[in-house]
C-alpha cells in the first residue's frame, strides 16, 4: 500500500512537472515582435477586405506556414481557402413621395437587386418611423419583414440615418444574391405617408474575392480537428487624425493572428498531435465573419473537438498579468480545462467578465458555436475602457509585448490536452446560441 501511495504521488507530481515544464522556448518575444510589425505596419494599409493590403497580409502568411511546413487543410490543394462574394453598391437613385421630389442624399435601400422600381400601386408595404419611435427598434422588426417596405423617417432621427446611410454607400457584402428577397428603402421625410410615390434605385453588383489562409498538421486521429484562428482584416483606411489615416489593427487582431501563428509554429515542433491541428487566419471578421462562415461549410461540425480563436491579446486584462478570459465560458467546459491546465503555471483563463459586451458574437468563433463546437475566443482586451479600438491608434507601440508573447505560452499550455487527446469539452447547446 505504502509503494502504492508512493507511485500515485510520483504520477501526480509527474503531472503537473509535465504542464509546468512543457517546453516553450520556441515562443519568443522576437518572433512575436517581427511578425505583429509586419502585419501592423502602414504598408498593410489596415488590412481592409478587397485591397492590396489585405492581399499582402495574407501572402505573407501563406509564407509563414509554407516556412512551418503546414499541409493544406482537408478539400484544398494549397494553404489558401478563396471564395466568392458579391458587394452591392449603390449608383443612383431617385424618388417623389406625393408629388415632393426627393433628394438623392435623403435616401438609401438595403437589397440584393440591381435594380429596383417602385411605384405606389405595386406590392411594397409602407411604414413611417415616426419622431417619438425608437429608430433601433423599428429596424429590427423590418429586418424581420418578408415583403418589400418604403420607410419614412421622420427628421428627428437625421443621426443615425446618416450612419447607416454612410455604411449602405460603402456597399454591403453577400455571400451570394437572392433575387427574391425582400428590399427596404428608407427616405428622411416628413411626410407620414406615401399615398403616391415612384422611386428608382441602380446598384453596381460586383463578384469579388476573399481568403482564408489554412494550414494543418495532421494528429493519429485524422478526423478529430482542433481549431487555432485569429482575423487578419481590419478597418483599412479612416478619417486622418493628426495626420494618420491608416487603422493598423495592432491588437485587433494582428496580436490574435500572430498567436495563432507561433502556435503553430510551437506545435509543429513537437512530436505528431493526437488529434488533427487546423490553423487559420479567417478574412472578413470586421464585415461580417464571411471566412469563419466559409470555414465552417467546409469540415464536418461534428469532427470539430474544440475551437481556439484568438482576439486582442496585447493589452494585460482586467485580472492582472498573463492573465486572459474567454467568451461565452459558461457554454462548454472548455475554460474549466483550460484552467486545469494552467493550475501549477503563472498564467490564468477566467470567464468574460463584460456579459454586455455580447463579445461570443461578436467575433469568429460564434459561427461554429452556433454548430455546437466548443468555439469559444480567448482575448485580454479591457474593452470597455480601451481608446484605440478601431481607430488610427491601434498601432504597434501601443502593445505589451510581453504580455503577448505570454499569452501565447499559456495558450500552448492550456490547449495541451485538448490536442493530445486527454481533454474533451462538452458541445456548445445549438438550442441556446442565437
Amino acid at each position: 500500500m505504502k509503494n502504492l501511495k508512493l507511485a500515485l504521488v510520483a504520477l501526480a507530481c509527474g503531472s503537473i512537472f509535465t504542464a509546468s515544464a512543457q517546453d516553450l522556448s520556441s515562443i519568443t518575444q522576437d518572433k512575436a515582435t517581427r511578425i505583429v510589425s509586419t502585419l501592423s505596419a502602414d504598408d498593410m494599409a489596415g488590412r481592409a477586405s478587397f485591397t492590396p493590403g489585405i492581399e499582402k497580409a495574407a501572402q505573407f502568411i501563406q509564407s509563414e506556414f509554407q516556412r512551418i511546413g503546414l499541409q493544406p487543410v482537408p478539400g484544398e490543394d494549397d494553404l489558401l481557402q478563396t471564395f466568392a462574394m458579391y458587394r452591392v453598391k449603390p449608383e443612383e437613385k431617385e424618388a417623389k413621395i406625393n408629388g415632393q421630389k426627393v433628394q438623392p442624399g435623403d435616401m438609401f435601400a438595403i437589397t440584393d437587386k440591381k435594380e429596383l422600381e417602385w411605384k405606389q400601386k405595386g406590392k411594397q408595404k409602407v411604414v413611417s418611423i415616426g419622431e417619438n419611435d425608437d429608430f433601433r427598434a423599428a429596424l429590427g422588426e423590418l429586418n424581420k419583414e418578408q415583403q418589400d417596405v418604403l420607410v419614412l423617417v421622420h427628421p428627428k432621427h437625421e443621426e443615425i440615418f446618416r450612419r447607416y446611410q454612410h455604411y449602405m454607400g460603402e456597399g454591403s457584402v453577400k455571400q451570394q444574391l437572392d433575387d427574391n428577397s425582400s428590399s427596404k428603402v428608407f427616405v428622411l421625410t416628413a411626410q407620414e405617408n406615401a399615398k403616391k410615390y415612384k422611386l428608382e434605385v441602380e446598384n453596381k453588383i460586383e463578384k469579388l474575392q476573399l481568403t482564408n489562409v489554412a494550414g494543418m498538421i495532421e494528429g493519429k486521429r485524422k478526423n478529430e480537428y482542433v481549431v487555432f484562428s485569429g482575423h487578419y482584416d481590419h478597418i483599412g483606411i479612416q478619417k486622418a487624425v493628426d495626420g494618420d489615416s491608416i487603422a493598423n489593427g495592432a491588437d485587433d487582431d494582428a496580436a490574435g493572428t500572430t498567436a495563432m501563428m507561433l502556435l503553430a509554429d510551437y506545435y509543429k515542433q513537437q512530436p505528431q498531435p493526437e488529434r488533427s491541428l487546423i490553423f487559420v487566419a479567417f478574412a472578413a471578421e470586421e464585415i461580417g465573419g464571411f471566412g469563419s462562415k466559409y470555414f465552417s461549410q467546409q469540415l464536418n461540425p461534428d469532427e470539430i473537438v474544440a475551437m481556439f480563436n484568438i482576439e486582442m491579446v496585447g493589452k494585460p486584462s482586467k485580472f492582472g498579468p498573463n492573465s486572459a478570459y474567454l467568451t461565452g465560458f459558461e457554454r462548454s467546459d472548455l475554460g474549466t480545462l483550460m484552467q486545469k491546465r494552467l493550475e501549477s503555471t503563472t498564467y490564468s483563463i477566467h470567464p468574460d467578465p463584460y456579459p454586455e459586451q455580447n463579445l461570443f458574437y461578436r467575433s469568429d468563433n460564434a459561427t461554429l458555436a452556433r454548430l455546437g463546437v466548443p468555439a469559444h475566443t480567448i482575448s485580454s482586451v479591457q474593452i470597455d475602457q480601451d481608446k484605440t479600438y478601431h481607430t488610427v491608434n491601434d498601432e504597434l507601440e501601443q502593445l505589451d509585448m510581453a504580455h503577448l508573447t505570454n499569452m501565447i505560452k499559456a495558450i500552448a499550455l492550456a490547449s495541451q490536452g485538448v490536442v493530445n487527446g486527454e481533454d474533451t469539452p462538452t458541445r456548445v447547446d445549438k438550442s441556446q446560441v442565437r
